[in-house]
Order: structure tokens, then C-alpha cells, then sequence
């Protein structure tokens, strides 16, 4: 079994974004992100845009079809409305991302939860996706108009045969991670709840750690590169961005 990359190499940095918590920040050119489910049980709303230019953003519809996918996993890349790589998967232990659940919004919570209120339980309060990423997008000069559908990680959800939507519980473990590695400079927007289809009706999102390294070459891609014809034509459109 090939060596853990994390292992090999220092991470830049660390951090750990508590359970109900929310974080932005520029994923550069050349760096891999690594999430870690500390808990087990945890779920990431992921949004993506360029850094450079935010008009251009994460694009699910064509992900899944340029992919003839459903869900996500290693060797699959995050496709730009530009037809670029925002982040490609370069490792997963999970083995399946959710693209289709979206966040939940403050009145869904109130109904899923209760009340959660600010003023009986201070910073405990009940948050909810819609605006855990709006704080974060205001800092970039985004709005709603900006909201995006997002990737759900470490979350399992199936469709039966009627296309009803199927939350796979107890799917993964601690310590399961997936890495992104970005071959341009990405916008990562991010918030730490409970997928919107866990039956669980107790507000009780977990924390997942995040570590950044930097690469010693793009060969790291080779996997997602390979993968499909379609990621292949991603990247080169990627690159003729930086020329």
C-alpha cells in the first residue's frame, strides 16, 4: 500500500472547524486540501468558485454528466462553469460524496430541530446552512444571488428505483478523509451541519479538521487527468487559463 501523502509531507497548516461552524479561504494553485471526519458521522457543505474571477463557479449538472456519475469520488473532478477544474479528488476514504441535498435554511431547521434559539443557548444555537454560507460569501463581496448548490462530503445518499432520495446512515468512519487538490486558485466556501436528509432529529453537527499542503508537482492529478476524456480536456482548459 502506498504511503499516506499527509505522512510524507508537513501540512502547511491546520484547523478544525467545529460542528455547526462555517470557514472561507483561497485554495492555491498547487495545494491539496484534506478534510478529515474526526467523529465519524460528520457532513460538508462545499461550495467552489475561482478565486480570481468568482463569476465562475462549481457547475454539479455538468460534473456529474462529463463524469456519467451520480456521486463522487477519487479520481473525479469538480467542473467549473467554464469548463475548468476548481478541485480535482485526488484521495478518499469514504468512497461517496453526496451532489444532490443541498442546506438546509433557518425555517427548515426550526422545523427538523426546534426552536434553538440564540438567546437560551448563546453560541449552541441551531445554525443552518443557507446562512452559515452567506456569512462567508459576504466576505468575498458575494450575495444570495451568489448561492450555489453544493457537494455534500462524507454524506451517502442513493435514489430507488421510483427516484426517491435515500439517506445511507453510519456510512464511513473516524478518521475517513478526502483531498482536493486545486489546479487553480479556488474560492472554497464550506460550512460543518448535518446533511439535510439525516434522520437523526437532534441538532448535532460534528467537527472535521482541515490541513493544507503544497505540492512538488501536478503529477499528484494523473488519477482524475485519466480518469475520463472529459477531465483530461478540463484540465488543458484549466491551463490555457494561466498562459
Amino acid at each position: 500500500m502506498s504511503a499516506d501523502p499527509m505522512a510524507v509531507q508537513s501540512a502547511l497548516y491546520e484547523e478544525t472547524v467545529p460542528g455547526g461552524g462555517h470557514t472561507s479561504f483561497i485554495l492555491k494553485r498547487g495545494q491539496t486540501l484534506r478534510l478529515t471526519d474526526i467523529e465519524g458521522g460528520a457532513n460538508v457543505s462545499l461550495m467552489l468558485l475561482n478565486a480570481s474571477q468568482p463569476s465562475e463557479r462549481l457547475n454539479l449538472p455538468d460534473t456529474l454528466k462529463g463524469q456519467h456519475t451520480a456521486r463522487l469520488t477519487a479520481g473525479h473532478c469538480l467542473y467549473s462553469d467554464m469548463g475548468r477544474v476548481l478541485a480535482a479528488i485526488i484521495a478518499d476514504t469514504r468512497g461517496w460524496h453526496d451532489s444532490f441535498g443541498g442546506v438546509l435554511n433557518a425555517e427548515e431547521v426550526r422545523e427538523k430541530y426546534g426552536e434553538g434559539r440564540y438567546q437560551e443557548l448563546h453560541n449552541g444555537f441551531f445554525r443552518n446552512g443557507t446562512d452559515n454560507l452567506l456569512v462567508e460569501m459576504g466576505k468575498w463581496n458575494l450575495g444570495l444571488e451568489d448561492l450555489l448548490m453544493v457537494v455534500n462530503l462524507f454524506s451517502k445518499v442513493t435514489v430507488d428505483a421510483d427516484g426517491g432520495f435515500h439517506f445511507e446512515e453510519d456510512h464511513g468512519q473516524a478518521g475517513d478523509y478526502v483531498e482536493l487538490y486545486a489546479p487553480m486558485d479556488t474560492l472554497v466556501i464550506l460550512t460543518a451541519l448535518q446533511h439535510p436528509l439525516d434522520p437523526n432529529p437532534q441538532y448535532a453537527p460534528r467537527s472535521v479538521q482541515l490541513s493544507w499542503r503544497e505540492e512538488r508537482s501536478d503529477g499528484i492529478s494523473v488519477v482524475c487527468r485519466t480518469s475520463r476524456p472529459e477531465n483530461a480536456r478540463a484540465f488543458h482548459n484549466t491551463e490555457r487559463f494561466y498562459l
